[in-house]
């Protein structure tokens, strides 16, 4: 007889009694779980169905469906109306024991977690085995002894650690901000982990957060962000409930930590009304905030930092073999480029170790821009003949060119939106451009991080377009899919038009508008300053044939002289340093020129700085030191730099890649390279602030 949880046969009964297809979202509402879990039980469910000649159909764009004839379909109903249920499907139940198992300090016996779990002893024995490899991976170990019970050792920051990945793995984002007061509809399994992760904590953090914000704080990527959040409420709830650190053997002092964290710190300690901590509590807090500090200072738009000089020539080429194919102006788009090489870092990593990539986009993908999908591939083929892409892949790439495309066909709105998208650049890139095609009423403000929108003043836009919930009241957001599904279009347009009447006086209407433009020429101004302040301190520099030097490091000494930097010998030394090391780290040689790419962010710099070399003697850089290089690009930046200054250098780094561009370094002189570089951060302003020449 079939058994199902009964999480699982709600999950059925809502597929079996709708007419037509059902998205994950509507099934996530109507059982109260998320929509990952709701893949998760489909997974489950999706042999049962098959053994009854049934198929678990899922359409891109416009939901789920259970297939099969109409006496397939009634047996299943039949035999789903007299089976068993059980309360807890495998997978919850090993959750659950987990969830158990890690919030208490002493063994808990056997026929508790059986009771608890409602299920047989054996059954709970299987399931405690099945999860000891899992365990082991996150340096805990499951010890069970007869007449003991069942516990799990290991290090308090390793507990840590895998509730932090149970989190991250059982849970949505917006699931961290319903009031705990509402949890009653959620189910235990959920609402178990939710106390392990110390949701009733998490707001309030992120409030404590808000209110003493640092600068690095604003550079964290919104996944980063609310990792340290995940962190921070894991531990702070796992002190509050007496889950302690043990002593270091080491003794490590929290004072050999970072001064700016140890402030953050204990600002938001304060703000919680946490009494005096432990030293090797007050280290461990202090750890997270060191972490998420390197990783917002590690957030460099140099745009060749991580990704490497070799991923961004070969994007850059992939770029130009569409722009040729296509005849589409791909390479004006900075955005495209910037958002391929972030995507294809990680991408073929995963490609070269074999991993797998699902896309469940793929089939919409692929009906909406078959020429595109087709051009895509034959590209990215020809630039990485070392990697098979598949097409899922390939269906994420399309994303990219798909949104550059239709950006330029945006018409201008007045109803301003802010769009939240946690489903990547691509997506998100692409979410967009289908809301502005579909509403031409629409004015999108920028793409924004859930705590951005959350705080943005109410008088700076009129609607939040989110993927995800948000800790605002609901009528001041409206929540739809990444697909942007046909009648997710039609509930938008109808709310769309809904809030265009309501701005009824033509007086409010241009008041709108004078926002708009107020609030344009503000960014401008703080971007063209940063372009003025780096353009007017270029200079080409060219050097004697008589000089000559030992190294690398002695050369760059003598470049940095030549700058006059007002820093002394020693510093120009120690900055020297720094960027042969960053060199050592890998290629800095534009592809197929004879000009290299020296750039670091340093304590010993004050602002941003770029200057050319031109050098009358060659040197040889890379591996075993055989390229020639006869020009260095130099480019400095302080390591705290705002983020219109890391964009503009981010920029100017990515012209390197264009043919124009060398072109003008190896041929031009101070003001002609600047001219160069001036029009080309014009057009990029334009393109930033959606600007469009008069028709």
């Amino acid at each position: 007889m079939m058994k199902v949880s009964n999480r699982q046969r709600q999950i059925l009964e809502v597929l079996l009694n709708r007419q037509g297809e059902v998205t994950a979202g509507q099934l996530a509402q109507a059982v109260q779980i998320s929509a990952r879990t709701v893949h998760r039980e489909l997974q489950e469910l999706e042999p049962d169905l098959n053994s009854h000649g049934l198929s678990l159909v899922k359409k891109s764009g416009f939901g789920i469906i259970v297939e099969g004839d109409e006496q397939s379909l009634n047996r299943f109903q039949s035999e789903l109306r007299q089976s068993e249920t059980e309360t807890y499907s495998p997978h919850e139940r090993k959750l659950l024991m987990l969830c158990l198992l890690l919030d208490e300090e002493e063994p808990i016996k056997l026929f508790s977690l059986a009771r608890e779990a409602q299920a047989a002893i054996p059954t709970i024995s299987r399931d405690l085995e099945e999860l000891e490899p899992q365990l082991m991976n996150g340096g805990l170990q499951l010890v069970r002894k007869r007449g003991y019970g069942v516990e799990i050792t290991g290090s308090e920051i390793a507990k840590r650690s895998f509730v932090v990945k149970l989190a991250e793995d059982y849970l949505d984002h917006s699931d961290f901000f319903g009031a705990p007061s509402g949890q009653t509809d959620l189910w235990p399994t959920t609402r178990k982990l939710l106390h392990l992760v110390g949701q009733d904590m998490f707001m309030a953090i992120e409030q404590a957060l808000f209110q003493h914000s640092k600068e690095w704080l604003k550079r964290l990527k919104e996944s980063d962000y609310t990792r340290l959040l995940i962190r921070l409420s894991v531990a702070i709830s796992r002190i509050k409930r007496g889950h302690l650190i043990q002593p270091s053997v080491n003794g490590n002092s929290s004072g050999q930590l970072a001064a700016t964290s140890f402030e953050s710190l204990s600002q938001v300690t304060q703000s919680l009304g946490m009494g005096e901590l432990p030293d090797d509590e007050i280290a461990y807090l202090q750890l997270l905030f060191d972490e998420a500090e390197h990783k917002a200072r590690n957030n460099s738009a140099v745009i060749f930092d991580e990704k490497g000089l070799e991923l961004a020539e070969q994007t850059a080429g992939f770029i130009r073999l569409m722009e040729m194919e296509t005849e589409t102006p791909y390479s004006k788009d900075r955005s495209l480029l910037a958002g391929l090489i972030s995507h294809l870092g990680p991408a073929i990593r995963r490609l070269r170790e074999g991993e797998s990539i699902r896309n469940p986009l793929l089939a919409q993908i692929k009906k909406d821009y078959e020429v595109l999908f087709d051009a895509v591939r034959r590209n990215a083929e020809e630039i990485w003949i070392d990697i098979a892409i598949p097409d899922e892949e390939i269906g994420y790439l399309v994303m990219h060119f798909g949104a550059a495309v239709e950006r330029w066909k945006l018409t201008p709105g007045n109803v301003r939106v802010l769009l939240v998208c946690t489903s990547g650049i691509g997506s998100s890139k692409l979410l967009a451009v289908r809301i502005t095609k579909e509403i031409p009423q629409v004015q999108l403000l920028g793409h924004y991080s859930w705590y951005e929108a959350s705080r943005m003043p109410q008088d700076r836009y009129d609607l939040i377009v989110s993927t995800v919930d948000l800790p605002i009241e609901s009528e001041r957001y409206i929540k739809l899919s990444p697909l942007l599904t046909r009648e997710e279009a039609e509930k938008l347009r109808l709310h769309v038009r809904e809030l265009a009447l309501s701005l009824s006086s033509s007086s409010s209407a241009v008041k709108v508008k004078e926002q708009g433009a107020w609030e344009r020429l503000q960014l401008m101004k703080r971007y063209t300053s940063e372009m003025i302040v780096i353009l007017e301190q270029f200079q080409v520099y060219r050097l004697a044939e008589d000089h000559e030097f030992p190294d690398l490091q002695s050369l760059l000494v003598s470049l940095l002289d030549m700058m006059s930097l007002e820093m002394d010998s020693q510093i120009n030394t120690k900055l020297a340093k720094q960027l042969v090391d960053r060199e050592a780290q890998g290629s800095v040689i534009i592809p197929d020129t004879k000009l290299a790419l020296l750039h670091t962010r340093s304590e010993w710099v004050s602002k941003p700085v770029i200057s050319l070399f031109n050098l009358k003697n060659p040197i040889y850089l890379g591996q075993d030191s055989i390229c020639e290089v006869r020009q260095i690009f130099l480019m400095l930046a302080p390591v705290d730099l705002n983020k219109p200054a890391l964009e503009v250098l981010s920029e100017i780094s990515a012209m390197l890649l264009l043919p124009e561009m060398v072109k003008q370094l190896e041929d031009g002189n101070t003001e002609t390279i600047r001219a160069f570089i001036s029009r080309n951060m014009e057009a990029y302003m334009k393109t930033k602030l959606e600007w469009r020449e008069p028709s």
